[in-house]
C-alpha cells in the first residue's frame, strides 16, 4: 500500500520536458512509481484533476535564519509552493556564536535584514555555539520544509575574533580559527559559505558587517575549505546597481577559482530607462559567466520597498544616506533638516543610477499618523506629482512629510525590474539564476517569499515568457543542481517527495499584508498565495487548500554530504 497516491495530474517533471498526464506513488517519503501506476490501494489518495504536479520549488535565497528558531513552518514559504529554502545568505545570521557576542549578531540581522531586535530577543533561546548545534537544535524542532544553510562569514568572523571583527581584517591565528570553524561546519552538513561587499550592509552600532572588514586571505582559506570538501558555494552581494567593476570582477574570479565550486552573487536587476545596464552588466561578467560555476541572481518580482525615515535602509545604496544609519532619531531629524545634506542626495541621484531616473515618479506615501500623511495617501500621487503640483522640490517635500509626522510616515518606492519589457530578458535568461525573495527579512519593507507564484502567474499565463515546463525548471531543477541538492527538484523514482500541486489558470501571489504574529506581538508582511492545492514535504501535505495541516511535520536540516 502506497502512502500518498495523486491521479490524474499534469504532470511535470522539473526537468524542462514536456509535461504528461499521469500519478504519482509515495512510500517511506520517496516517490515510488510515477505516470502508469497500476496499483491504486494508498493510505491516502489526491484527485489531482488535471492540475499541475510538479517537483516542490526550491528557494535560493532566504533570511530565515532567526525566524526559525520561532517558526518551524517557515512561513509563508510553504503556501508559495516551496519546500526547500536556502538561508543564511548576504553574510548574516546567528551561528556559530559565543554568548557574549550575541548581541552583535542581533544587530547585525536588525540593520542588514529589518528583524526588530525585540523580536530577535523574544524569539531566540540561542540553544547552540557551533554551526553544528544549531542544526541539530533546528532539526529537534521539527520544520514544515526543508533548509540547506549557509554558514555567513560575519558569525564566523565574530566567532574567532570577537569585537575585533568590526575593525579590521583577521590576523594568521584567527584565520586558524575560523577555518577551524567553518571545517566543522561543512563536516555537519552546511552548504558554503555567504558574505557581502555592499555598503548598505551595516551592522551592530552602525558599523560595517564584520564580513566587510575580510582580507582576501580570510577568503582564500574558507575557499580552501569547500575545494578540500568537494562540495558547497559561496553567496555574496556586490553593490546595487552600475556594472560590475574590475575589483569585483577579480574577486568574483578568485573565488571560483579558489573554491572550485559554484558561485552566486547579487544581483543583476534593470530599470526601464536604462535598457542597457542589464547587458552592460552581463558583459562585464561574461568571461565568469561562461564558467557553469559562476552564476548571478535575479528576481522575476519588481523591487519595491516600503519605508520611513526613521529606518532608511534601501537609500543606504546611495553614498549621502550610508552615514544616517548610524544616527539617532534625533539626529536624523537633525541631519533631514540640513539643507546642505538635501543637495547632496540630489547630487547622488545625478551621479548614481542605482534606482534608475526619477525615482521621485515610483515614490508615494502609503500611510502615516499625522493627517497630512494620512491625506497624501489617500491622494494616491507619487512625490513627483505632488512636489510640481506645489513647485516643490520632491527631495524636500520627502523630508518634510516625514519630519511633520515625527519620522512615523511609510513611503512605498518601487526601485527596479518595474517594467515588464526589461524584466522579461532577466527571467528568459538562462545565466541567472531566479532568487532574491529575502523571504524572513525586511519584514516591515517587504515580502518576496511568493516569488514561486508571482513568476508562474506573471512570466508563464500572463505574458508566456516562459512555458509552463521552463517556469518549473527555473523554480526546481535549476537551483537544486546549483546548490548541490541531489535528491531534490526532479520528479523520478527514488527522489524525495517533495511536491506542489497548483492550478495553472488561477496560481499566483497576493499582495503583501500585516501579520502580528512575531514573538512579542511584533508585526511583519506577508503574502498569500492563490491556485496552491497542496504543498508536500517528505510525502506528508503539509499545506492544502490555503491552510496547513495539522500532523507530521518532514522538513529537516538537508545535509551537504548526503544531500
Amino acid at each position: 500500500m502506497y502512502d500518498l497516491l495523486i491521479e490524474n495530474a499534469r504532470i511535470v517533471d522539473g526537468t524542462g520536458a514536456p509535461a504528461f498526464p499521469g500519478s504519482l506513488a509515495v512510500k517511506d517519503g520517496r516517490i515510488v512509481a510515477l505516470g502508469a501506476v497500476h496499483s491504486r490501494e494508498a493510505r491516502e489518495r489526491i484527485d489531482a484533476a488535471g492540475q499541475v504536479l510538479a517537483p516542490g520549488f526550491v528557494d535560493p535565497h532566504t533570511h530565515y535564519d532567526a525566524q526559525i528558531a520561532w517558526d518551524s513552518l517557515l512561513t509563508p514559504s510553504a503556501e508559495h509552493g516551496v519546500t526547500t529554502a536556502v538561508m543564511g545568505n548576504c553574510g548574516v545570521g546567528v551561528a556559530p556564536v559565543r554568548s557574549t557576542m550575541r548581541e552583535f549578531l542581533m544587530g547585525d540581522l536588525v540593520n542588514v535584514e529589518g528583524i526588530p531586535q525585540a523580536v530577535m530577543e523574544a524569539g531566540i533561546d540561542w540553544q547552540w555555539e557551533h554551526f553544528g548545534d544549531y542544526m541539530a537544535a533546528m532539526d529537534r524542532r521539527g520544520l514544515g520544509i526543508n533548509v540547506a544553510a549557509l554558514v555567513a562569514m560575519t558569525p564566523l568572523r565574530h566567532y574567532a575574533m570577537g569585537e575585533a571583527s568590526l575593525s579590521r581584517a583577521a590576523d594568521a591565528d584567527e584565520i586558524a580559527a575560523m577555518t577551524r570553524s567553518f571545517s566543522g561546519a561543512m563536516e555537519a552538513g552546511a552548504f558554503g559559505y555567504s558574505t557581502t561587499r555592499e555598503g548598505v550592509h551595516v551592522g551592530y552600532q552602525g558599523k560595517p558587517v564584520a564580513c566587510r572588514n575580510a582580507s582576501l586571505d580570510e577568503h582564500r582559506a574558507l575557499c580552501g575549505v569547500l575545494r578540500q570538501a568537494g562540495r558547497g558555494n559561496v553567496e555574496l552581494t556586490l553593490k546595487l546597481g552600475g556594472v560590475v567593476s574590475r575589483e569585483e570582477h577579480d574577486f568574483l574570479e578568485m573565488l571560483v577559482r579558489e573554491s572550485t565550486r559554484p558561485v552566486t552573487w547579487l544581483a543583476v536587476v534593470n530599470a526601464a530607462e536604462q535598457p542597457a545596464s542589464y547587458q552592460e552588466r552581463m558583459a562585464a561578467v561574461a568571461d565568469l559567466t561562461a564558467w557553469d560555476r559562476a552564476v548571478p541572481q535575479t528576481t522575476c518580482r519588481p523591487l519595491r520597498f516600503q519605508l520611513n525615515l526613521a529606518n532608511p535602509y534601501i537609500l543606504g545604496v546611495f553614498p549621502t544616506w550610508q552615514p544616517v544609519m548610524r544616527l539617532s532619531r534625533a539626529e536624523k531629524l537633525a541631519r533631514y533638516a540640513d539643507p546642505v545634506f538635501r543637495q547632496a542626495f540630489r547630487d547622488d541621484l545625478k551621479n548614481n543610477p542605482a534606482f534608475g531616473k526619477d525615482i521621485w515618479s515610483r515614490f508615494y506615501v502609503l500611510d502615516g499618523v499625522s493627517d497630512q500623511a494620512r491625506g497624501l495617501a489617500k491622494a494616491g500621487q507619487s512625490l513627483r506629482q505632488l512636489a510640481d503640483a506645489q513647485s516643490r522640490d520632491p527631495m524636500d517635500l520627502l523630508v518634510e512629510i516625514a519630519v511633520e509626522d515625527d519620522l512615523r510616515t511609510t513611503f512605498d518606492m518601487v526601485a527596479l525590474n518595474y517594467d515588464a519589457a526589461d524584466t522579461t530578458p532577466l527571467v528568459q535568461d538562462d545565466r541567472l539564476l531566479i532568487g532574491l525573495s529575502d523571504a524572513g527579512a525586511h519584514l516591515d519593507m517587504l515580502c518576496d517569499a511568493g516569488y514561486s507564484t508571482h513568476l508562474l502567474q506573471r512570466w508563464v499565463r500572463e505574458t508566456g515568457a516562459l512555458t509552463l515546463e521552463q517556469g518549473v525548471q527555473k523554480l526546481t531543477s535549476i537551483p537544486a543542481q546549483f546548490f548541490g541538492i541531489r535528491d531534490r527538484g526532479v520528479l523520478a523514482a527514488g527522489k524525495a517527495a517533495d511536491l506542489v500541486i497548483f492550478d495553472p489558470a488561477t496560481v499566483g501571489c497576493g499582495d503583501k499584508e500585516w501579520a502580528h504574529d512575531l514573538p512579542g506581538g511584533g508585526r511583519r508582511f506577508v503574502t498569500r498565495s492563490r491556485g496552491i492545492r497542496a504543498t508536500i514535504v517528505g510525502g506528508e501535505v503539509l499545506f492544502e487548500n490555503g491552510a496547513y495541516r495539522q500532523g507530521p511535520r518532514k522538513g529537516r536540516m538537508l545535509r551537504s554530504y548526503d544531500a
